[in-house]
């Protein structure tokens, strides 16, 4: 039976500092409709400026996960993400009027409680599931640190961390069934070694942490002197050192370091923007780590989407429009014309076949000994396909042009040579006004990906056709 999207049944509030800037932070997560996904959003900037949770927009994890898109960022987004996954929601809103989310106590607890308490509702849509193929790795042999993936019939993490710490040793956490997230993971505290606190606080961080939302790991004997300036350091009247543990915070686990870091792996993970079956193991995992493999796991997961829509060329199948009936729509001629022919059309997207042969007369001079199809013709070819799209729209389109507004986003993948044959995919973005068409384009080579990029385009009568009629 296949699974439902779902979301809050409800509105849910926070206050708390931010870790690092040690600001008042307010954050709000609100439902969000079907195939939404998760979004934040920086209440406290003019337009309240949003930015998608995926992997690419990660831009620091240097202590926590901060993603930024159009210059504006978040900070250690990582454990309102983990809560938000770990409970199995799909589509949230999160505001924050801060650049930082709250670190509460550390953990996902308060989250996950709230979320409890708020409900969660069951839409109507299905949950899309990305389901891995073959192994997957990432592995940082200086730093110890491996991650592996294999193709399951259901998503699960084991980490292993080892910080040649006699205190921590080696811990192992699992997380198999996700209805566990709540009472297993959500409540275990970020760590930090003592030798790193004051580190921190000179380089400005930590500004908001304090022995009440992080365990403070003491590998080491130290000198009551050193003590002394921890005190001061974090305004406490008393330090103590008790069995390794700054304080002697109770452990809510006694692998509790280990359960973060899975916790924490599970809001990064949340990064790939859409729920995926496959059997992790992290040796060492953080958060660097944790994003570069996110990113992996997207790259594997866009190219399986791409083969999906890749269109399907059957050269014995009659084309929507042959070369004469394109030359009746284009205004284009030899040796400018690049559509050889149209095999789909509809009022939102075109495919289109360019075959290039050694003849083409670009050739000649790009590039002797190593013939290479220029750039800039792929991309003309694609305005051309875009042409026949949008030319479509008028009773005569002979009688207009189209002509290029902007060009942006535009990507080659890979060389496109004689005896390539071009499948040309054109898709409106948007509905087409006043004769502006704003439209995304791909050029696969087979089931390879050669060019793609955004194109906006005007149509335009030909002041020669007044004079025709």
């Amino acid at each position: 039976m296949a699974e439902k999207q779902r979301t809050l049944r409800e509105s849910i509030s926070f206050k708390g500092k931010g870790l690092h800037t040690g600001l008042e932070v307010s954050l709000a997560i609100h439902p969000a409709p079907e195939n939404h996904g998760y979004l934040f959003r920086r209440t406290d900037l003019p337009g309240v400026p949003e930015i998608r949770p995926f992997a690419e927009n990660v831009v620091d994890t240097s202590r926590g996960t901060t993603i930024e898109e159009n210059n504006v960022r978040i900070s250690t987004v990582e454990h309102v993400l983990a809560a938000l996954a770990g409970m199995q929601l799909d589509n949230a809103v999160i505001e924050v009027d801060a650049p930082e989310t709250p670190i509460l106590d550390g953990s996902a607890k308060a989250y996950v409680e709230a979320i409890e308490k708020a409900g969660i509702t069951e839409q109507h849509a299905e949950r899309k599931y990305f389901r891995l193929k073959e192994k997957l790795e990432y592995y940082d042999e200086e730093r110890g640190i491996h991650i592996i993936a294999y193709p399951d019939k259901m998503q699960s993490i084991n980490v292993l961390i080892d910080y040649n710490s006699d205190i921590l040793g080696n811990q192992y956490a699992t997380l198999e069934h996700w209805d566990n997230f709540k009472t297993e993971i959500a409540p275990c505290r970020t760590f930090v070694f003592l030798h790193e606190l004051e580190q921190l606080a000179k380089l400005g961080l930590i500004k908001g942490g304090d022995l009440d939302n992080a365990i403070v790991i003491v590998d080491h004997e130290m000198p009551q002197k050193d003590i002394d300036r921890l005190s001061t350091l974090f305004n406490q009247p008393k330090i103590e050192v008790k069995e390794g543990i700054l304080n002697n915070v109770e452990l809510r686990f006694s692998n509790e370091p280990a359960r973060h870091k899975m916790l924490d792996m599970i809001g990064d993970l949340a990064l790939v923007g859409r729920w995926f079956k496959a059997k992790i193991i992290a040796t060492r995992p953080g958060h660097m780590a944790n994003v570069e493999f996110a990113k992996l796991l997207r790259q594997v997961m866009k190219k399986e989407l791409m083969k999906k829509h890749i269109p399907f060329y059957d050269p014995n199948k009659e084309p929507v429009y042959d070369i004469n009936e394109v030359m009746k729509k284009l205004p284009h001629r030899p040796p400018f014309l690049l559509i050889d022919k149209a095999i789909y059309l509809d009022d939102k997207r075109v495919v289109c076949i360019k075959n290039v042969s050694m003849n083409e007369p670009f050739f000649v001079g790009h590039f002797p000994g190593e013939p290479v199809m220029p750039g800039v013709l792929q991309i003309e070819a694609l305005a051309q396909a875009g042409g026949m799209l949008v030319l479509g729209t008028v009773p005569d389109p002979e009688n207009y042009a189209t002509y290029f507004i902007k060009i942006d986003k535009v990507k080659f993948k890979a060389k496109v040579v004689p005896g390539d044959t071009l499948i040309l995919k054109m898709e409106l973005l948007s509905p087409l006004r006043r004769g502006i068409a704003h439209m995304f384009g791909e050029i696969f080579v087979g089931e390879n990906l050669v060019c793609e990029g955004e194109l906006m385009a005007q149509i335009v009568k030909d002041k020669n056709s007044d004079q025709n009629d």
